[in-house]
């Protein structure tokens, strides 16, 4: 495909974040009120621009090339960019702000982004937070769907999420590196010890993320999945774990990093182990992230400072 002289314009770039985000030209041209002919014309006029196939078309919608992918990163700062230079030089309101974040399920990572929130300047936002799988965080980054992902490795599943990564085009960034904790109800009789052992909660109810489909000890969010325990039950969303600690005085094994804000009932207490987990985002390799990821990351890492632990990167 030969590449014009002519530039690229703001609009078509506005335009391709939309038909991005909608996975359907003739969705991006409702939500921004163009013609849905308009649309399908500025984006073959973008390709022919840039001289790159940079959308896949089929009967379902449209999906991004692997260029695409690319080229969706610049586009977004540049259009942040633009967006910063009105609001300082020509007073014009900050702009709609997005973010969209995929997490295992952190406490950390709900804190961070309320911080986030909280903090925002824009009048308008539209922020997606999800607390989803391992291999759906993955494949949420991979698409694009969310921005930036926050998942754990050690040195059990390091080569397996590194494979897996890499083949999606995407890279791990540690954030720090945490004591293997217990979350159990503060009324757990192991909620008064400085430390539990393995032997302490041998006989208690294990608590887990379920993986789904892709269910594997190398996808689990906690540290020591091939441990064999006699009482194990899955759940899928943070609340119902929480609940289980407090009615079945169960106990999952995470970072130690809780607010007392959002969850005030459970406490972390350190588990005698041999082991670390490293925490950290992941992102496509070739795309720099926009302003407001970056504030959201430094945000998690405020939460993690406040904790005491020390920040890698």
């Amino acid at each position: 495909m030969a590449g014009k002289s002519s530039g690229i314009t703001l609009q078509q770039l506005q335009y391709f974040i939309e038909v991005a985000a909608e996975g359907s030209i003739t969705a991006a041209a409702e939500m921004l009120y163009v013609a849905q002919p308009t649309m399908s014309a500025a984006m073959k006029d973008l390709e022919n621009r840039v001289g790159r196939i940079l959308l896949a078309r089929s009967a379902r919608g449209v999906t991004l090339t692997t260029d695409g992918a690319e080229f969706l990163g610049y586009a977004r700062q540049v259009v942040e960019q633009a967006a910063l230079l009105e609001q300082r030089y020509l007073g014009r309101p900050p702009s709609r702000r997005l973010l969209g974040v995929s997490t295992q399920h952190y406490s950390f990572a709900v804190d961070a982004f309320v911080r986030m929130v909280k903090g925002t300047e824009a009048s308008e936002y539209e922020f997606s937070l999800r607390e989803t799988r391992t291999w759906d965080i993955i494949e949420d980054v991979r698409t694009l769907r969310s921005e930036l992902g926050i998942l754990f490795r050690n040195d059990f599943n390091r080569n397996v999420i590194a494979k897996l990564l890499r083949d999606s085009g995407l890279a791990f960034h540690p954030l720090f590196l945490a004591e293997p904790h217990i979350f159990i109800s503060r009324k757990n009789p192991l909620a008064s010890q400085e430390r539990a052992t393995l032997a302490d909660i041998a006989n208690l109810p294990r608590l887990t993320f379920d993986q789904g489909a892709n269910n594997s000890f190398y996808f689990a969010e906690e540290i020591l999945s091939t441990l064999s325990s006699a009482q194990e039950i899955r759940v899928s969303d943070r609340a119902t774990i929480f609940n289980l600690m407090i009615g079945l005085d169960g106990y999952t094994i995470s970072t130690g990093i809780i607010s007392d804000d959002l969850d005030p009932q459970i406490v972390a207490v350190p588990l005698d182990v041999d082991e670390r987990i490293e925490i950290g985002w992941i992102g496509h390799s070739a795309i720099p992230l926009t302003e407001q990821a970056q504030g959201y990351l430094t945000q998690v890492r405020a939460v993690v400072a406040d904790f005491g632990v020390e920040v890698l990167g």
